[in-house]
Parts: C-alpha cells; structure tokens; sequence
C-alpha cells in the first residue's frame, strides 16, 4: 500500500551518501570550528586522565597483594594516601574539563542548529503555493521541528561521545598493550569480531531508520491535517474511517519501531556476550601468563573501559543514523528551488499609479490543462474591476497571478507598465493589499492580527482604521478591546468579524492595489451591510479587483470582466452586459429569480 504521501516523499527526496551529508553540513559547523576544536581539546584531556586511573588501581592493589609478598611485609599506608590525593585530583580535573567542553560544545551547538533552522524556514517561505499544494504541511513541521531537533542533539551530544569513546578505545587497547601484549593479541580476535557485527549492523540500522523516520513523517502529515479538519470529519460522520486510517498509519510506524527494537535486541546482547568471554579470557589467560594482581585488576579495569565505549558507539549508531536521515531529508527539502524567485536585477517599487495590464496570458497549473487562455485585459488606475464566472472559471487565478503566488507560462502581467517579474516580490506585495474569502487569524491578539506585529503603527492609526472599516463596531464591545485574545485560527469571532478585521489589517498597510476574492460570501445580513459600507470607502484607496459571487454587489464597478472556461466572453459596465443579455444576463436572472 503506498499512499499520497509515499508518492511525494519518493518523488522529492534522494538517498545521499554520508559524505555529500558531512559537506553540506560543513558551512554550519565553520563559523563555530574553533570552539568546536577547544572543546574537543578538552575532551581529549578528561578521556587521557581516565585512561590513568587503572594504573593507580594496579600500584594500590600491588602495594595491598604485591607478587611476592614477604613474610614480614609492611603496608605502606602513606603510598596508598598519595595515590588517593592523585585519584581525587585527576577526577576533579577530568570533571572540571568535562564541564567546560560541555558548555562550550552547546553553545556551538545551538548556534549551529538556530542558524540551520533559520535557513530551512526562510527557504520554505520563498517556496510557490503550488509548491505547498504539493507538500503536506506535515512532512514540513517534521523537517523544521523534529529533523531539526536530531541535529542539534548530532552536533551538541553524538558526535563528541562517538569521538570520546573512539578515542577511549584506542587508549585503553594502548595501555592493554603496555601491561601485557599477550592478552592485547588476544583482544584483537574479539575487535574484529565487534568490528564486523557493527558494520553489518549499521548497514540494517540505516535502511530501518530511513523508513521509521518516512513513516512518522507520515504520521504527522496525517495528524496535522485532520486535526485541523476535525470539525469537518465530525459533522461528517467519519470518526471510526479516520480512526481507521490513523491506525494503518500508527501500526505501520509501530512495526518499522519494532524492527529498530529488535535490531538493537540483537546486537547489545552480542556485545555483552562477547564481553563476558573476553574477561573470562583475561582472567585464565592471565593467570596462565603469570601476571600479578594489580596487572590483572588494571587489564580487568581496561577491559571494562574498553567494551562500554563500543556498547555506547552502538547506541550512539542509533543517534548518527537518524541525524543522517534527518540531515537527508533537510537537504531535499533545501534543493528544492523555490519556483517563483527575484530576477538578480529585479526593481524596488514605493508606490503603485495602479494600472494593471494582462497581456495574452497562459496559465496552467498542470502542463496539460489551461486555467487561462490568452486573457488580455487593462484596468486604469483607481478603477475597480470585478471578475465573474462559474466555479473553475478562472478568477480566482488571476488575483494569485498578480502578486506572484505562481508563474504564467505565457504572455504578460504588466503594472504602471513594468512587468512583475521585473519587481521584487516583497516591494510587489506590499503595494497590493488582499482580503480574501477565508480570513486566516492567528493566535494573539486583534491589535497584532491587525499590525502583523509591525510596531511602526500607533494606536490612533490603529484605531481610525478600525473606524474607517467599521471593524470598530465590535472591537469596542470586547472586554479587551483591541488587546482582546484571538485563539487559534480566529474561532472566537464570527465569519463577519473576521472579515472586517482582514480589512483593517489590510488598509492600515496602505496598498495602492486592493484584491477582494469573495470577501463578502456566508457573511450574514448585519455584517454584509458593514462591509458594503467598508467596500464603499475602500474603493477610494486605489484599483480595486474584485471576484464576487453575488452580482449585487459590482454593479457599480468600472468594468466587469465575465470568464468562461480561461477565456474573457465579456467585459463591460453592469448596465451593459445586462443590455446585451448574454451570459452575464443570463447570471443575473438566476440570481433573480433565486430572490
């Protein structure tokens, strides 16, 4: 079973090799390279005074059991004090260094992961809409929270414990050396024994990590959506289908856990397994090799030291596999080049005159099917033109074509006689305010829904906004005024009042465009006359385009442009059309006659 979203994940992401992942990466690890490097110095002393700790073991049990004790052999309590001050000093040290590695590693780390977050996000904000139609929102939220997250902890924890235990391990089997390089040799036989079982174990650990990540990828795609639409689902009915669903989901990710489980089931054990035989190697071995107690006690103690780091590389196997995978799919997403960019030589506009030139423009949002077909229109400044049609029609793709949400395949879009592609987006997009038929409001309050959390406005403009648009006719009934709560998306205020707070939000910007795409639609009676009040006012702001479904309100527009399937069928003033009684006409009296 493959769904949408295994569709997509396998369509946009590619496997990439470990190497390719560690140069990507490389530009977020150079700005912070030098307290990388003093922190790993620091590192590099805690596990060096470690490795002497042994050797202190081996002379205190010498002086306690030494090889050939005499009969009237004394204790020297005065030795075992001094190797006890040094004991306490070396961990004081090692601890110390410790600590200071760990402060300066997060430190770096955290730089690096906000800097990586940052770009991620920048980058998914310059993506088309018709790039997010084809994203699920929630593989996106994965990879900027969670991915992210795996990083951070690759950066700030995996990679100094995979090199303090690397590191550790070569110590000890260097100290095992020097005590005896009999039992060393002998070592080597179960090194490559552990050797060999990591590496087959790292190949099985990738390939289930890639999957268990897709598959929670997907789990949150899921989720996201349908909590949003939870209300739909349940004036819908489809609780116990969804419920279906989410347990296919949930299950498949259970199962791709599982394997990850029982991968790591198998092969601690090993590793504990293979240390209880080499200790009991050490302790035969040794004996027969005629070593004395504290060499024994001392390769014993190695030992020890020797098979925690590789237990620990294993866990931590687990850590660099899911940061690669996680680093993996943050690349993908980063190579997707956003499809609507600024030309390098793109322009700054301050102020729009307003006039607006659709030169034979072809659109299709799929190659094979046209939205618009060699549409050509022109609206002078100031005037208000208003886009009719049925559903499908083209209307709505005309206003998204205007401020660049997508990318006409041919033709010309053209205002005060510049071609948009030749204006940078943000300076395009700040001269056109939109109101469109689904307000969306975020969590806050009505004052930084209305300012965007722009601090550059006061609150007298803020208010004689809200006045100007009659948003004030219940902003002032609110306990809190304009500081009154808005939870998430805006579900405390009615339809009508949400619309009339995207218009104070969208004149106190001062466009020089407006663009209305049904703002007046499911708007009850009380609300729709403010509006039409607000709509009266606003007309006088700059050139206004409008898509209305309800003809009444754009009979008084300068021109209304009627479009059948892509194509403009008519144009003309409200009293025109109606003379030529031709689709236009036939509209209204439905309209009419619905009346």
């Amino acid at each position: 079973m493959m769904n949408n979203n295994d569709e997509l994940r396998l369509k946009t992401d590619r496997k990439l090799g470990a190497g390719y992942i560690l140069k990507r990466n490389y530009k977020y690890l150079k700005p912070e390279i030098w307290k990388l490097i003093i922190s790993m110095l620091f590192m590099v002393v805690n596990v060096v005074l470690g490795l002497l700790i042994p050797l202190i073991l081996q002379e205190v049990v010498d002086i306690l059991a030494p090889k050939n004790p005499l009969s009237d052999y004394v204790i020297n309590y005065d030795k075992i004090l001094g190797f006890a001050i040094i004991y306490l000093t070396i961990t004081i040290v090692a601890q110390l260094s410790r600590f200071i590695q760990t402060m300066i590693l997060q430190h770096a780390g955290q730089r690096i992961v906000y800097e990586m977050r940052m770009e991620v996000f920048s980058h998914i904000e310059n993506m088309s809409q018709n790039q997010f139609n084809e994203m699920p929102v929630g593989s996106l939220v994965t990879r900027v929270a969670s991915y992210t997250a795996n990083m951070s902890d690759l950066f700030t924890n995996t990679i100094v414990n995979v090199l303090r235990n690397l590191l550790t391990v070569v110590g000890v089997y260097a100290f095992m050396f020097f005590i005896s390089w009999e039992l060393s040799l002998i070592m080597l036989i179960f090194v490559a024994i552990i050797f060999v079982s990591s590496l087959i174990f790292s190949k099985i650990a990738k390939k289930l990590f890639r999957q268990e990540r897709a598959y929670l990828s997907d789990l949150n795609t899921f989720l996201n959506e349908n909590l949003s639409g939870m209300k739909l689902i349940q004036i819908f009915n489809q609780e116990e289908r969804k419920l279906a669903e989410f347990e296919t989901l949930n299950e498949r990710y259970r199962k791709a856990r599982t394997k990850v489980t029982y991968a790591f089931a198998i092969y601690r054990p090993f590793i504990t397994l293979l240390y209880i035989f080499a200790v009991a190697t050490v302790l035969g071995a040794g004996l027969a090799l005629g070593l004395g107690s504290g060499e024994i006690v001392a390769f014993y103690t190695y030992l020890s030291n020797f098979f925690n780091p590789i237990q620990n590389l294993a866990d931590q196997v687990n850590n660099i596999q899911r940061a690669f995978t996680a680093s993996e799919r943050l690349i993908n997403l980063l190579d997707v080049e956003p499809e609507v960019l600024d030309k390098p030589d793109a322009i700054e506009i301050n102020e729009f005159k307003g006039h607006i030139e659709f030169k034979n423009v072809w659109f299709a949002y799929n190659s094979d099917n046209w939205i618009l077909k060699d549409v050509s229109f022109t609206i002078n400044p100031r005037e208000t033109c208003a886009f009719v049609g049925a559903t499908g029609a083209g209307k709505t793709t005309i206003l998204s074509l205007i401020v660049r949400n997508y990318e006409i395949q041919k033709g010309q879009i053209l205002i005060d006689g510049i071609d948009i592609r030749d204006i940078k987006m943000d300076s395009l997009r700040k001269g056109i305010g939109q109101m469109l038929q689904d307000v969306f409001l975020f969590s806050g309050s009505i004052k930084s829904n209305i300012t965007l959390h722009d601090d550059s406005f006061t609150p007298e403009e803020i208010k004689e906004t809200c006045d100007y648009v009659n948003a004030s006719s219940f902003i002032n009934k609110q306990e809190h005024g304009v500081e009154q709560e808005v939870i998430e998306r805006g579900e405390n205020f009615s339809q009508g009042q949400r619309q009339l707070l995207s218009f104070a939000r969208t004149v106190l910007h001062k466009p020089q465009i407006l663009i209305l795409d049904e703002a007046t639609a499911n708007i009850d009676t009380e609300t729709e006359v403010l509006i039409q009040e607000s709509l009266e006012k606003i007309k006088n702001i700059g050139t206004m385009l409008v898509v209305a479904h309800r003809l009444s309100t754009i009979q008084h527009a300068d021109q209304i442009i009627v479009l059948q399937n892509g194509e403009i069928i008519e144009r003309g003033k409200h009293q025109e059309l109606l003379k030529n009684k031709g689709y236009y006409y036939k509209l209204y009296q439905l309209q009419f006659e619905e009346k």
